[in-house]
């Protein structure tokens, strides 16, 4: 295994054998990443890591000690001194490097994410990808950290504004996508000039260790990067340590107003991307086959494991007549293990996960919604013990419902009707959530008539999942999303840095001038 599993390192090749545990009876603990250093946790608490498909425990993750926190955030502190001197340029060419190191273990990335997530491997292969394109548009941070200039503002008088770092920063990541969200974190933090302690999710963090390997493979100095585990003390202690500037959060609902409002009151910056309900609205003159692909796609991919899923269909009109079509299309679909040819859904996380989504699909039908597809109770051969839900599709559905205000997480698409576009709308709006939303259709007048009334923060037009690309911010709001500045884009490299603005007066008279000035300044 990677370094984070053993004492020994395997360069260019981070997780030689990830589906190949039978050498060793000995389950692989992972190690804290504290001032470079990979070293293994005095914690008495293991959190046992299993696969998703099998429920065998792959590995252990330690719930961090107080003692560890704190030497990671003074690692971090003790770092920054250094760090926030090194040139833009420095940090810049590590970013090329983390890049290409990427690129180059790409598919030992997507078997970590599969054997402690369950992903298809395709599926974790394209979520590093996205990853690596944030990492990608971190390498223009030359130009991203560019400030303001005004010459003569006054006589001999310039004032010019440039971007700093904060300090130490902190992420703390989710399962669903143990990878992509830590890319989304560390490097805009790091090449922007702040030090940072990563948490990442104590169900697969696998994924982030080796990503943080690799970054100080490529030369991140001792202390810039840290990573920490562990559960809700962890999260506390990074809302509560006072050397900590600001918080990076994909989560829960719950979790995340928590770390909200605990960060905001111990003076913090925080992002916390949170819940969705992401509605497709479907008009009758969208391309039918184009349109049932992308609802089935966006809807089951993943196990529905999305915070862009696209879990809740609107059908308006006539277009209502394909839901039968659709359906056929789902049936098609194959459930098994995320590391086998062919899988187009993988289990879900956990059981409780499991046990969850299905309870909301039985809510659905006792407040008189239709299953016209049941994936519960699915049996994978040679992965009984897996934690899988088939597609399911409930129709009739309404919003007082709760599996309709609930953010169910599982491969389960909720069908609802509406007679006009403005009606679907208002289906939209009037939900908690606005992480995204999408219109397939082929009128132009009807796709701007939507952009412009509907309450989401990313919008697709004939796109399912309208994850904006990294030169663009991931722009989730109302009950999705909490705090001021969002993920990457130009929001990120401004939620990691702080203005600093200079006035200058250098007067040419000041040369031979011998007559000292008393009076306030004239801007004349």
């Amino acid at each position: 295994m990677a370094q984070f599993f053993s004492s020994r390192f395997l360069s260019n090749q981070y997780v030689p054998t990830l589906f190949k545990r039978t050498f060793s009876s000995e389950v692989p603990r992972t190690k804290l990443l504290i001032n470079g250093k990979f070293i293994e946790s005095s914690s008495a608490t293991w959190i046992p890591i299993r696969n998703p498909a099998t429920n065998e425990v792959v590995s252990q993750c330690p719930e961090t000690t107080p003692e560890e926190r704190e030497l990671a955030v003074a690692a971090a502190a003790e770092a920054f001194k250094s760090w926030e001197k090194t040139s833009v340029l420095f940090r810049q060419q590590i970013m090329f490097r983390l890049q290409q190191k990427i690129k180059e273990n790409m598919k030992e990335l997507a078997k970590s994410v599969t054997l402690e997530n369950g992903k298809t491997l395709s599926d974790a292969e394209g979520s590093v990808m996205r990853g690596l394109q944030v990492v990608e548009h971190a390498c223009s941070i030359a130009s991203l950290m560019q400030g303001e200039t005004s010459a003569n503002i006054a006589k001999d008088m310039d004032t010019y504004s440039y971007r700093v770092p904060l300090g130490v920063c902190a992420g703390i990541a989710p399962f669903n996508f143990p990878a992509m969200i830590p890319l989304w974190m560390f490097p805009m933090a790091l090449t922007t000039g702040n030090t940072f302690i990563m948490k990442p999710s104590e169900q697969d963090p696998g994924a982030c260790m080796l990503l943080a390997q690799m970054a100080i493979d490529c030369g991140v100095p001792d202390g810039v990067l840290n990573v920490i585990h562990g559960t809700k003390p962890a999260v506390d202690f990074i809302c509560t340590n006072p050397s900590i500037r600001a918080i990076s959060f994909v989560g829960s609902d719950h979790v995340g107003q928590h770390i909200y409002e605990l960060g905001c009151a111990n003076g913090k910056r925080v992002q916390s991307n949170m819940g969705a309900k992401n509605h497709g609205v479907v008009l009758s003159d969208a391309n039918k086959e184009m349109t049932l692909n992308q609802l089935v796609g966006a809807a089951f991919g993943a196990a529905g494991q999305r915070c862009m899923a696209l879990s809740t269909a609107v059908f308006v009109g006539e277009a209502q007549k394909w839901i039968p079509d659709l359906v056929e299309r789902a049936k098609k679909l194959k459930v098994n293990s995320g590391d086998q040819p062919g899988t187009d859904i993988c289990p879900l996380i956990n059981k409780a996960a499991k046990e969850r989504c299905e309870r909301l699909i039985q809510s659905g039908i006792n407040q008189g919604a239709k299953c016209i597809l049941d994936g519960r109770g699915i049996k994978v051969p040679g992965y009984e013990k897996g934690n899988f839900v088939g597609p399911t599709i409930l129709t009739n559905v309404t919003p007082s419902m709760e599996c309709y205000h609930e953010e169910i997480f599982g491969p389960v698409l909720l069908v609802l009707n509406a007679d006009t576009l403005d009606e679907a709308t208002e289906i939209i709006n009037k939900n908690r959530y606005g992480n995204g939303t999408a219109i397939f259709t082929n009128s132009g007048a009807a796709a701007r008539r939507f952009t412009d009334r509907v309450d989401c923060g990313q919008i697709g037009i004939n796109v399912p999942i309208p994850v904006p690309v990294p030169m663009f911010s991931f722009t989730g709001n109302r009950g999705s999303f909490r705090g001021d500045l969002n993920f990457y884009g130009k929001a990120g490299v401004q939620f990691y840095t702080q203005w600093k603005t200079v006035t200058s007066l250098w007067r040419a008279e000041d040369a031979t001038d011998k007559t000292a000035q008393v009076s306030f300044p004239r801007m004349s």
